[in-house]
């Protein structure tokens, strides 16, 4: 099922997400459903607080990166109560999206090495290192978890010149092709 999405102004998105037990109801449908609204978004990543839900889950898939990264083909990942252990690296930058900040785009700088802990879909523990686009789009989602944006990351002067266009899309005012849920009284447009 395709779920709507929450945007910008929304407090669910600026809440640290809570950890997750094997008794979670339905998670199988959750991540189903998460992996289904990512791509029906054409996004490579998604995390739980996006659709509504405030716990440490993120699902990503790097396919549409293969040109660049190869071994992106077949990075499909689900991360549960994920834990950052470790950013190194030179930052670099790139410019990065979000399906919770529609139509805005912005240079991002990222350590580009990850060291992170997790879980899997049938909470087995992982601990791995991530270069590149990996760790770049990890970094993004598990962002989600700790209540950042990827806006917050920009400039004082870049966030002044985004303020109109951040109004708008808590507004609902952003035009885009599924269903979002905006801050304002917390009605969904379809």
């Amino acid at each position: 099922m395709i779920l709507p999405v929450y945007v910008y102004g929304h407090p669910l998105l600026r809440q640290k997400s809570v950890d997750i037990a094997p008794d979670y109801p339905e998670l199988a449908n959750v991540i189903s459903d998460m992996f289904d609204t990512m791509y029906h978004t054409n996004g490579v990543g998604l995390a739980a607080p996006q659709v509504g839900r405030s716990i440490r889950l993120f699902v990503v898939d790097g396919k549409a990166y293969e040109k660049d990264e190869p071994e992106l083909a077949n990075f499909r990942k689900i991360f549960l109560n994920a834990r950052m252990l470790e950013e190194t690296g030179e930052p670099w930058g790139f410019n990065e999206g979000c399906l919770s900040v529609p139509t805005i785009r912005e240079d991002i700088m990222r350590k580009s090495t990850i060291r992170i802990a997790w879980q899997d879909e049938n909470f087995d523990h992982h601990e791995e290192v991530f270069t590149g686009i990996a760790a770049r789009i990890i970094q993004h989602e598990y962002d989600h978890l700790e209540g950042v944006l990827f806006v917050d990351k920009v400039s004082n002067l870049k966030k002044t010149l985004l303020r109109r266009r951040l109004m708008d899309i808590s507004k609902g005012k952003a035009k885009v092709d599924y269903r979002i849920v905006a801050p304002d009284k917390n009605k969904k447009r379809f």
